[in-house]
């Protein structure tokens, strides 16, 4: 069966528009955007699913007219998680209203540094570990740490196995009590 075009154009409204509100500063709208994504993720979800059907209880209906009950219990799930996710983040909003006077997100000290670098048109030297040498020459310089070392034989498994009993240790491997 093929899926409903108006179903996918809504899944696809739901979650662009979500991903919109997500990218801004106001932490209400990041809040409706991730509940508009997860709106769209479940209903694409239940068009995973494939058509309705009879109940998925045995004896009731034949096995091909059945709907397949995997999708609505990982639709359910979904749900609650997107609920209890919504729930954190409107009491973080709160949180943030009650001690800046709004609930947008500010930046911090790397994003300001970012932002000033970029006004003045420099780019930070980069710091790195690299020798600034060409895989060439780094591919030259690697040795095996390995060749200076001894060889060593490894032990059968039947001689380096030193088997002691300790006291009161019983026959079979377990503690005495």
């Amino acid at each position: 069966m093929a899926p409903s075009l108006a179903l996918l154009i809504l899944v696809g409204v739901l979650v662009g528009a979500g991903v919109v509100l997500v990218l801004e500063r106001s932490l209400s709208r990041i809040v409706i955007g991730v509940s508009l994504i997860t709106y769209g993720v479940n209903v694409l979800l239940l068009m995973a699913g494939g058509r309705a059907g009879a109940p998925p209880i045995i004896g009731q209906s034949e096995v091909w007219e059945m709907a397949d009950p995997l999708p609505q219990a990982m639709v359910l799930t979904a749900i609650v998680i997107g609920l209890a996710l919504t729930a954190f983040m409107l009491a973080m909003a709160y949180r943030s209203w009650q001690l800046n006077g709004n609930d947008e997100v500010q930046d911090d000290r790397e994003d300001r540094r970012i932002a000033l670098g970029a006004a003045r048109d420099t780019v930070a030297e980069r710091v790195t570990d690299d020798s600034g040498a060409s895989l060439d020459e780094q591919a030259a310089s690697v040795f095996d740490e390995t060749e200076d070392l001894p060889a060593v034989k490894a032990p059968s498994s039947a001689r380096s196995r030193k088997i002691t009993k300790r006291p009161g240790a019983r026959p079979d491997g377990g503690a005495s009590s």
